[in-house]
């Protein structure tokens, strides 16, 4: 085996066992249960990464070899259209069968197969199957990446549904030491503007919807150094904010009444009029200096009208994050909530706690060509009705993140981990 193939089997055993480490918390009842029509149950997870490897990677140099089961094509299909009829997405709870013991002899038999193939491939000699078969395991890795920040989401969209409030995990105790506890102040960091360059720079891997690398204009202007904190969000709610429709674009302030918004999602107010927040620890106390987080798009928008402010465009937003390094809280099981923002004057912490709203719909760059085949369904086809978020959260694998990754939601969804950075016009 080369190297190359080395570092492949070593990502793609961490990977997958990282995958069954954030399952280990949960019962096999916690597994099968889904909350909403947008959230799949964690075994639905664990069924469809290993699906992914077996119908898109395997075939490539295997392509007579049979499924581990013909039927798990229509059970863990998630939206390729290329490749046949699917489970209904709000009814993936239903599929109490397969077993999650089923669940795992079918992860166990897709890595093996897998790790046979990094091994005697890996040592050959390179033809464009083994080649594309190495690009599509490669692609598998960076997908399960996705789906345990969405495993994660989702049990506790699960988890905040019960009466229990149970917890997936113990509190951190951090104290005094924890890095991320410093108060950091608002302050607005000035950027250039003028003609830049953004998308990926075709070093390493990326998703198509990166590409190609092209020049934008910028107007100069300013960006936050930092989230939006609960404790100024609160500001925003106790000024009125959710009662005050001149904040609000017109289709935020339908939802917002429709669905009684009164505050971010997962937010409690207590009978004494103050406020806790659950999260994948349980029920905790309000912490006014950590990023605000499972805000929708309207309310980071209304949030910002209110600030005298705006949410930046990606543009601007990757612009000045290729200033930052890529550091920040990302997936850490001790962790698991957006942390205070240590003390900054510069735009260091671009990167973590929570994805960041933009003003950008999610569109194609100027010459993008969506991958081939069956994978060309990745992302081209939600180009519409989207908004882009960059940066990575607290869920994001730390390895799996780039200034140039191109998050995307609706602009209603809350149940991710999103917050709000604030841009200024100079």
């Amino acid at each position: 085996m080369n190297a190359d193939s080395r570092s492949l089997a070593a990502r793609y055993r961490y990977v997958r066992a990282q995958s069954l480490a954030l399952a280990a918390p949960l019962s096999a009842e916690d597994q099968s249960a889904q909350s909403m029509p947008d959230a799949s149950p964690t075994k639905w997870h664990l069924a469809h990464t290993a699906w992914f490897f077996e119908t898109i990677a395997l075939p490539v140099v295997e392509p007579e070899a049979p499924p581990f089961d013909a039927k798990f094509g229509y059970l863990f299909n998630s939206y390729y259209e290329a490749l046949g009829a699917r489970q209904p997405r709000p009814l993936r709870g239903l599929l109490t069968r397969p077993s999650l013991a089923t669940v795992l002899k079918y992860r166990d038999h897709v890595d093996a197969r897998v790790e046979a193939l990094l091994e005697t491939l890996g040592g050959g000699a390179s033809t464009p199957e083994t080649r594309r078969f190495l690009e599509m395991v490669e692609l598998g890795i960076q997908h399960e990446q996705q789906h345990q920040e969405l495993l994660l989401t989702d049990i506790k969209h699960l988890f905040a549904q019960n009466p229990l409030v149970p917890a997936y995990a113990a509190p951190p105790d951090h104290g005094a030491s924890d890095p991320y506890r410093d108060r950091a102040r608002l302050q607005w960091i000035a950027c250039p503007g003028g003609q830049v360059e953004i998308g990926h720079d075709g070093s390493g891997f990326s998703f198509d919807n990166e590409r190609p690398r092209h020049a934008i204009l910028l107007r100069p202007y300013s960006l936050a150094n930092r989230l939006v904190t609960c404790g100024e969000y609160l500001a925003f709610i106790g000024d009125g904010g959710y009662r005050r429709p001149e904040f609000w674009l017109s289709e935020g302030w339908a939802m917002r009444v429709a669905e009684d918004w009164q505050a971010p999602l997962y937010w409690r107010r207590l009978d004494n009029g103050d406020w806790e927040i659950f999260t994948l620890f349980g029920l905790r106390p309000f912490d006014p200096d950590a990023p605000v987080c499972h805000v929708s798009f309207y309310e980071a928008a209304a949030y910002a009208a209110w600030a005298d402010a705006r949410l930046p465009t990606e543009g601007e937003w990757e612009a000045a994050a290729q200033r930052a390094p890529i550091m920040g809280n990302f997936l850490d099981p001790l962790r698991l909530h957006p942390s205070p923002s240590a003390a900054t004057e510069d735009l260091t912490r671009m990167h973590g706690d929570a994805w960041n709203w933009t003003r950008s719909s999610y569109d194609p760059y100027p010459g993008f060509r969506a991958d081939p085949g069956a994978i060309g369904e990745y992302n081209g086809k939600f180009m519409i009705n989207q908004i882009v978020l960059r940066g990575g959260s607290c869920f994001t694998p730390a390895d799996h993140i780039r200034t140039s990754y191109r998050n995307f939601f609706p602009a209603s969804a809350r149940w991710q981990v999103t917050g709000i950075r604030l841009a200024r016009d100079s």
